[in-house]
């Protein structure tokens, strides 16, 4: 593994490859807690600047792609506020000195983004705090595994509806009346938004309605030059996987990547910082891939 993003390596063999230790937890899940502990950037993200001035929100902030996606933010010069829920409180600090660390202004709000009020409040506290808001990073979400449709409830269903869709609405809702020409909305899909899983099905709907939702709604506010894209990740290496995933199918996670292995978040976070830069300008209703070579459809 490098010391940091810009030496170069072979990416297939860049971060550990499966087969991995079984383990489980409970979700949401710790980072901590997981074997190997991921990659988030911590010490291997080095920031250019190239989002100084600017004010972000970013949902799951605390662990994985959310947290990997501020601590990059904070690095490159933009203040950060950090959406988590409140059992998670620990590891948001954690990523709130290193935003302070950069020396950019953290801002910590805890709450459940299932919760309809939830999301405004944290637009307007991210407003007041920050004094704007310009970028608008959607990450945080859910991922139960239902092997049959023979065990499916409709709690379920809700349950990853609510966590992965409604917050889409609700917050950008929310947050169109702060934003001005230039800034930014990033939404996660997943792989399985577009090559589904047998098993993931509820996670895999979710996620195409993401992916939909953005191209829809980078065409409705293309007028007010703001600009709405998506990431879609692969299989990448966070709490979600002990938490939702059978440990039998933890071992080999990853396997099926074409560099054969998971991505670290800290892979994830350069696509958030591109779409959140003006350096994709002209780039608006697109999901970009990040599958560690493999294809979507």
């Amino acid at each position: 593994m490098a010391d940091n993003m810009y030496t170069p390596q072979n990416p297939v063999t860049q971060y550990p490859q499966p087969p991995f230790e079984h383990q489980q937890q409970s979700a949401p899940g710790d980072v901590h807690a997981m074997k190997p502990e991921p990659d988030h950037g911590e010490t291997s993200y080095v920031g250019s600047g190239r989002l100084a001035g600017r004010k972000a929100l970013v949902t799951g902030a605390d662990s994985g792609i959310g947290r990997a996606t501020a601590i990059a933010f904070a690095r490159e010069g933009a203040g950060v506020a950090l959406s988590y829920l409140a059992e998670e409180q620990s590891q948001a600090e954690e990523v709130a000195a290193l935003v302070r660390d950069a020396g950019r202004t953290a801002v910590l709000l805890p709450g459940d983004l299932q919760v309809e009020q939830t999301n405004a409040d944290i637009v307007e506290k991210t407003v007041a705090e920050l004094g704007g808001l310009d970028i608008l990073a959607i990450i945080a979400g859910v991922m139960p595994t239902v092997s049959s449709i023979d065990d499916f409830e409709t709690e379920t269903l809700d349950h990853v509806l609510k966590a992965n869709i409604y917050p889409l609405f609700w917050l950008t809702k929310a947050a169109s009346k702060h934003l001005k020409p230039g800034a930014s909305i990033i939404t996660t899909s997943s792989i399985q938004g577009f090559q589904p899983s047998p098993d993931l099905a509820e996670y895999a709907v979710s996620k195409a309605g993401i992916a939909n939702w953005t191209r829809a709604m980078a065409q409705q506010l293309a007028e007010r030059g703001i600009r709405v894209n998506g990431v879609a990740p692969g299989p990448v290496w966070t709490p979600l996987q002990p938490a939702f995933v059978p440990n039998e199918k933890i071992e080999s996670f990853g396997s099926e990547a074409a560099y054969g292995r998971p991505g670290q978040a800290v892979e994830l976070a350069p696509s958030f910082v591109f779409l959140a830069s003006q350096e994709s300008s002209y780039i608006s209703g697109e999901t970009i891939a990040v599958t560690g070579g493999t294809p979507i459809h």
